[in-house]
């Protein structure tokens, strides 16, 4: 770890020091509360009765809330600016061709160009966990997202989950076919109700080159068994699917502009084609969530291969012999706004 710190400076091998911790799990105190200034918007308290998944607040039209509660997903038109997308994007290209290597960061190939190619766009299809690196991580911190963030969450803001998908141009294959999957699979922390993604279209985002697809009002169901779907060709890791899906459930695929966001709730149905042109459709996300929310254990629950598999991915990645899962999201984890309670 001393040579980590050096490599990566003191605040960054801090966070990675809780990733290899090798003691058994033990109570911890709770963490001192970090203050970050809020919109002050926001009512903590959900309004009974009505509204179940967005908070009162003086941003939202009723409308707005009204839909958001019966699909479980709201899109913003042109939110994010063109300028911020392509800071994104150059970033995105620098840590392509390794000019920059922030700590932590997660880089993902295509498995079936893997052995063909070098490090590149071409090659790379996400690069994810990339909250040590500054200018990707300032989407997270955007004034514009986190007002509408704060409708879901309320004030108490945690970045989770941090996401540059570069869906390539595919094959009949379907190598980066996302199939229907819900969210919350992934996350080990509750109530999903204060948990929202925030998805932006860094271009045009439409069928052709595998826009978004969601299930509306699935958020209503509760999470369903997941793994890696039968399908020809490689599947990348991570891809999990719904083992059971039921394909007469209606389909919207959410045809987005560039700088369109759209905000969902981590139990709402959804996945992506594949990408039939010959560009790249490039997004990038952050799973935001309640710092009041709470970590729960995924023994004994359908979770509990997928947090085998992501220690193993750990592990593996810093030569390390255990991990737990709470500690991988802890170093994922960054207050973004307001007080940090208990994630």
């Amino acid at each position: 770890m001393e040579r980590l710190g050096e490599r990566l400076g003191e605040r960054s091998a801090a966070r990675l020091a809780a990733v290899l911790r090798h003691l058994s799990p033990r109570p911890a105190a709770a963490p001192a509360p970090v203050s970050i200034p809020t919109s002050a918007q926001v009512s903590v308290v959900p309004q009974s009765g009505r509204f179940c998944y967005t908070l009162d607040n003086d941003l939202l039209t009723t409308e707005q809330r009204q839909f958001y509660e019966d699909n479980g997903y709201l899109l913003i038109k042109n939110l994010v600016s063109d300028e911020d997308i392509e800071r994104f994007r150059k970033e995105f290209w620098r840590i392509c061709r390794r000019e920059v290597k922030p700590p932590g960061i997660m880089i993902m190939k295509d498995e079936s160009l893997r052995s063909q190619f070098g490090q590149s766009e071409n090659v790379v299809n996400k690069v994810q966990d990339f909250q040590e690196d500054e200018e990707l991580f300032r989407y997270c911190t955007l004034p514009e997202v986190l007002k509408y963030v704060e409708c879901f969450t309320g004030p108490n803001i945690m970045a989770m989950h941090t996401m540059l998908i570069n869906k390539l141009p595919d094959s009949d294959k379907q190598t980066f076919l996302h199939p229907m999957h819900q969210d919350l699979h992934y996350f080990p922390f509750r109530p999903a109700s204060r948990i929202v993604c925030a998805w932006t279209a860094m271009e045009r985002a439409h069928q052709d080159n595998g826009c978004l697809v969601v299930q509306p009002g699935t958020h209503r169901t509760a999470l369903k068994p997941h793994g890696y779907p039968e399908c020809e060709g490689k599947t990348n890791k991570l891809f999990h699917g719904l083992l059971d899906e039921d394909e007469k459930t209606p389909k919207v695929h959410l045809v987005m502009e560039k700088g369109d966001t759209v905000f969902f709730h981590p139990l709402l149905i959804h996945g992506s084609g594949i990408n039939r042109t010959s560009g790249f459709r490039k997004s990038i996300s952050c799973h935001f969530a309640s710092s009041e929310c709470h970590y729960i254990d995924v023994k004994n629950t359908t979770q509990e291969h997928l947090e085998k598999e992501l220690q193993e991915m750990v592990c593996k990645k810093y030569d390390a012999t255990s991990v737990e899962l709470k500690d991988i999201w802890n170093f994922r984890a960054r207050l973004v706004q307001g007080e940090r309670i208990n994630l």
